[in-house]
């Protein structure tokens, strides 16, 4: 089938970076694009979501996108040209360098951010919001896709039809649930407090002077601070935030409905509180104490799949690998999905919608699965837990040759993803791609 004006038409479950991410990919290869979202509005403007960051060739892909691309670089992040890890010493209270990595080229956004300037870059008719997606089926002939789903402000079902289902539906995906029945997330064995410190209006505190004291590469570095048995991230945002994350180990929680985050309730933030103080600085610990609403995330990750596409239905972002974030490979790794999948949708056809999906995954499957891997093996180092033939990692005991794992550099294909010319947005050189 064709959608209206000739094109063939991708029907996009999940509005979040992923979703709006292929979106963009897939208008600039004329498709037809349709994305469904369960919210009933989007969150632009909002603070929904933490910090991330964009490793160059995402910036490079993004700024594809735009009709004015500096305004993504200058309105919305901040650098990360620093990778730096520290070891703290929870009794005596203080820090000391591990590695530092000057060539980080990173930049920093808040979620709500890259998903505002990603959404306003597109018709607003792109969009269904308030559509729960319910079912799905492919036609006989496998050349149409039939999507059932629920209207919520007034119950209704409707049926939408198209040539291509993409699935960017997250890591507890309903999709790929129908082609692997069997599969499970793996927890990593612990969990994450979250937040983000607005400090705009207390920019002389004593807790933001201290903080900067404690930190002062702010607004440059990504910081990651190992104590035992555990680590912390905090880096700064644009306008005047500060984003922190401290994973904890503790045994699987009970998951209910489709997110892996949870709203906790005042005693648990208090609990937090108070182990807080046990294990950091003075200077994090307060950060943490004045930042509103945080929330906890339960880490998973899934071991690699086999197959990311059926017929005309395909995976991307976390649908397609469920990662731990130690690697900040998230976000980017949607990203790239949504443009090498348009790409090859382009190179291919509509009519040869299966030779693109098979070029798609021969592309993205031998790099995400071999970063999925690294990210759980990182995560389990800095969290101090059970490795195959070694003592778990002591911040306090290790040797300078063992601090080195802890460099994002190490990240299979972090300077060199394999891309074919033909599939490389036309505003980036090859040797941008050697360069992220």
């Amino acid at each position: 089938m064709v959608g209206d004006g000739g094109k063939p038409k991708a029907v996009i479950v999940g509005g979040s970076i992923a979703g709006i991410s292929c979106a963009h990919s897939l208008a600039l290869a004329d498709w037809d694009v349709l994305v469904l979202e369960k919210t009933t509005s989007p969150p632009t403007g909002s603070s929904t979501g933490a910090g991330l960051g964009l490793n160059s060739l995402s910036q490079q892909i993004i700024q594809s996108w735009l009709s004015q691309p500096q305004q993504f670089l200058h309105n919305i992040t901040l650098p990360l040209t620093i990778d730096q890890n520290h070891a703290t010493d929870s009794k005596k209270k203080v820090s000391s360098t591990l590695t530092r990595d000057e060539s980080f080229n990173f930049r920093a956004s808040h979620w709500a951010d890259l998903h505002g300037l990603l959404y306003n870059a597109l018709p607003s008719s792109v969009f269904l919001w308030g559509h729960l997606f319910l079912s799905f089926h492919v036609t006989d002939d496998k050349g149409s896709v039939i999507i059932k789903a629920k209207v919520l402000e007034t119950g209704q079902v409707i049926e939408i039809v198209g040539d291509l289902l993409v699935a960017a539906d997250g890591c507890l995906s309903s999709i790929r649930q129908k082609y692997l029945p069997d599969f499970k997330l793996r927890y990593s064995g612990y969990c994450a407090w979250r937040g983000v410190l607005d400090f705009s209006k207390i920019e002389s505190s004593e807790t933001i002077t201290d903080i900067r004291k404690a930190y002062p590469d702010l607004g440059k570095c990504l910081y990651f601070d190992l104590a035992s048995g555990t680590h912390s991230v905090v880096y700064e945002l644009l306008n005047k935030k500060l984003n922190w994350i401290w994973y904890v180990n503790q045994p699987e929680p009970e998951v209910k409905g489709t997110s892996v985050t949870m709203k906790v309730n005042s005693d648990m933030i208090q609990k937090m509180h108070q182990e807080a103080e046990k294990v950091w600085i003075p200077e994090l610990v307060n950060v943490i104490k004045e930042t509103k609403d945080p929330f906890l995330n339960f880490i998973y990750d899934s071991e690699p799949l086999g197959k990311i596409f059926w017929d005309n239905v395909v995976l991307v972002g976390d649908a397609a690998h469920p990662t731990t974030p130690h690697c900040i490979r998230s976000t980017n790794m949607s990203i790239l999905d949504a443009a090498v999948l348009g790409k090859c949708l382009e190179k291919w056809g509509a009519e040869r919608i299966e030779s693109a999906l098979e070029e798609y995954q021969s592309i993205r499957l031998p790099v995400t699965s071999k970063q999925v891997l690294h990210a759980r093996h990182l995560g389990r180092i800095k969290q101090g837990l059970v490795l195959p033939d070694r003592e778990p990692f002591n911040p306090k005991l290790a040797r300078p040759e063992d601090y080195q794992e802890l460099m994002l550099t190490n990240t299979p294909f972090f300077n060199d993803v394999p891309l074919s010319l033909a599939l490389i947005p036309s505003s980036i050189s090859p040797a941008d791609c050697q360069s992220q």
